[in-house]
C-alpha cells in the first residue's frame, strides 16, 4: 500500500508543479510514469511506453491539421460572414451566432480550436455594443458544448474511458447533456449581461435597416489571430480597422471543398456510430487534409506548424501515468477510500467538486484524462450509475473554464480592451468559481440522483 500511496502523491505533485511553474505537464508525466513504473513495479520500459495513447495522438494531430487548413484558406471567415448575413441588423442575436459557429468548430476534434473566434467575437461585440462579458461567455460555453461532441476531444476522452471500463455511456447522450447545460448557462448570461440589448434592439434595428446596414465582422479574421496584452490588444481593437467591411465575395472552390469535408466528417461519424462502428476521426481528418493540401499546397504547408503537439503531450503523458497507476493497483486504492466515505452520493459530489476546482486553474483536457479513470473505483464499489457519474464529472470539470485562471477565461481577458480587463476579470472569477459548487449541485442533483432512483 505504501508504494501505491507514494505513486499517487508523485502523480499529484507533478500535476501541481507543472501548473504552478508553467512547465508542460505531459512531459513531467511521461518522465514520472517511467520512473514510477521502473522503481515500484515490474513493468519494463516497453510496457510503460505501450500505455501511451497513440490513437489520441493521431486524433489530435489529424483534427488540428485539418482545421488549420480551414483556417488558413479562409473558410472559417467565410462561414462567419455567411452566418452574420443571416442575422441581418439584430445585435441581440450575435452571441447566439458566435455560440453556434464556435460550437461547430470545437466539435471538430480540438475544443480549444474554437478560441480563434474570441478576437473576432470581441471586435464584433465592440462594434455593435454587445457586452464583452456576454460575448466572451457565449464563446466559452460554445467551446465546452462542442468539446463534448462525439467527434471532439472532451467527449472522446470521457466516453471512451467509460467504454473501456465496460460502462454504457452513449456519446450522443453525453453531448446532449453538455449542450443543455451550456444553453441554460447562456440564457443566464443573457439575463445578467444582455438585457440592455433587448431595450436597444428595436431602435438600433430600425436605424440599421433604414441605412441598409448589416452586421459584419469588419476586418476581424479567424485566419490571423494574435493573442496578447497591452499594446497588441490596443492594436486589435483599433477603431480604424474594426469598422471596415468584411469580405463578401463568394466561396472559392477550395473553401467549398473544405465545407463539404467538414460536413462529411461529422456525417461520417454520426452514420458509422449509428451502425455500431467506431470511426477513426484522426485518420479521416488526415485524409481530408491531404486532399486539400494537394489542391492548395500553400495552405497545407502553412497548417503543419499549427498541429497541436502540446495537447498531444499533455493527454498522452497523463494517460500513460494513469496506466502505470492502474497496473500497480493504486487506482483500486482510491476505490477503497470512496467506500470508506460511506455514501456513494457524497463521494460523487466531492469528486465533481474536485474536478471543477482543479480544472478552474488547469487544463480541462488534462483533468478529464486524470479524473475520469480515477472515478472508476467509485463506480465499481456500487451505488452510483457509471454513465451518470462520468457524464456529471466531465461536464463539471468543463463548466468552470470561464475562470480567468483557465485557458478560456484568460483568452477572454487577453482579447478585451485594456480598460475593460479589470471588470471582466472580476466577472469571470465570480462566474467560474461559483460553477465549482453550482455545477456539482446541478449535475449530481439533476443527473446522478435521478439515475440512482430510476
Amino acid at each position: 500500500m505504501l508504494t501505491q500511496i507514494i505513486a499517487l502523491l508523485i502523480f499529484i505533485a507533478l500535476f501541481a508543479i507543472g501548473a504552478v511553474r508553467g512547465v508542460q505537464i505531459g512531459v513531467l508525466m511521461l518522465v514520472g510514469a517511467a520512473g514510477t513504473g521502473l522503481l515500484f513495479t515490474d513493468m519494463a520500459v516497453e510496457d510503460i511506453i505501450a500505455e501511451f495513447p497513440l490513437s489520441i495522438m493521431i486524433l489530435l494531430a489529424g483534427v488540428t491539421y485539418f482545421f488549420a487548413i480551414a483556417q488558413e484558406n479562409g473558410t472559417v471567415d467565410k462561414i462567419i460572414d455567411w452566418a452574420l448575413e443571416r442575422v441581418g441588423s439584430s445585435a441581440v442575436l450575435l452571441p447566439v451566432v458566435f455560440f453556434l459557429i464556435t460550437g461547430g468548430i470545437a466539435a471538430m476534434g480540438a475544443p480549444l480550436a474554437g478560441l480563434v473566434m474570441m478576437p473576432v467575437g470581441m471586435q464584433v461585440a465592440r462594434k455593435y455594443g454587445v457586452d464583452y462579458a456576454l460575448m466572451g461567455l457565449a464563446i466559452c460555453f460554445a467551446i465546452g458544448a462542442g468539446g463534448f461532441a462525439p467527434t471532439s476531444l472532451y467527449g472522446i476522452v470521457t466516453y471512451s474511458t467509460a467504454h473501456d471500463a465496460g460502462i454504457d455511456l452513449s456519446p450522443f447522450l453525453l453531448f446532449g447533456i453538455a449542450v443543455v447545460v451550456y444553453l441554460v448557462m447562456l440564457v443566464v448570461a443573457y439575463f445578467m449581461y444582455g438585457r440592455s440589448l433587448f431595450s436597444k434592439t428595436t431602435v438600433k434595428a430600425a436605424a440599421h435597416a433604414e441605412a441598409g446596414a448589416r452586421v459584419s465582422r469588419g476586418s476581424a479574421s479567424a485566419s490571423s489571430v494574435a493573442f496578447g496584452e497591452d499594446d497588441e490588444d490596443e492594436a486589435l481593437f483599433d477603431s480604424s480597422t474594426t469598422d471596415e467591411a468584411g469580405d463578401s465575395s463568394p466561396f472559392t472552390f477550395v473553401q467549398i471543398l473544405t465545407v463539404i469535408f467538414m460536413v462529411g466528417l461529422i456525417g461520417t461519424v454520426v452514420v458509422l456510430a449509428a451502425l455500431g462502428q467506431e470511426p477513426d476521426i484522426g485518420l479521416l481528418c488526415f485524409m481530408f487534409g491531404a486532399v486539400l493540401a494537394l489542391v492548395d499546397p500553400k495552405t497545407g504547408k502553412a497548417a503543419i506548424p499549427k498541429i497541436d503537439w502540446p495537447t498531444v503531450l499533455l493527454v498522452g503523458g497523463i494517460i500513460t501515468f494513469v496506466g502505470v497507476l492502474q497496473n500497480m493497483g493504486a487506482v483500486d486504492l482510491l476505490g477503497e477510500g470512496a467506500e470508506a466515505i460511506g455514501s456513494p452520493l457524497i463521494a460523487a459530489f466531492v469528486l465533481c467538486i474536485v474536478g471543477g476546482l482543479v480544472s478552474a486553474f488547469a487544463s480541462t483536457t488534462g483533468i478529464l484524462a486524470a479524473l475520469v479513470p480515477l472515478a472508476l473505483p467509485l463506480i465499481a464499489a456500487g451505488g452510483v450509475p457509471g454513465w451518470a457519474l462520468i457524464a456529471a464529472l466531465g461536464v463539471c470539470s468543463a463548466v468552470v473554464d470561464v475562470s480567468p485562471f483557465s485557458t478560456l477565461g484568460a483568452t477572454v481577458v487577453a482579447t478585451a480592451p485594456v480598460e475593460d480587463k479589470p471588470r471582466l476579470t472580476r466577472i469571470l472569477v465570480k462566474f467560474g468559481m461559483s460553477m465549482v459548487i453550482i455545477g456539482p449541485i446541478v449535475l449530481v442533483g439533476g443527473l446522478v440522483v435521478p439515475a440512482m432512483m430510476f
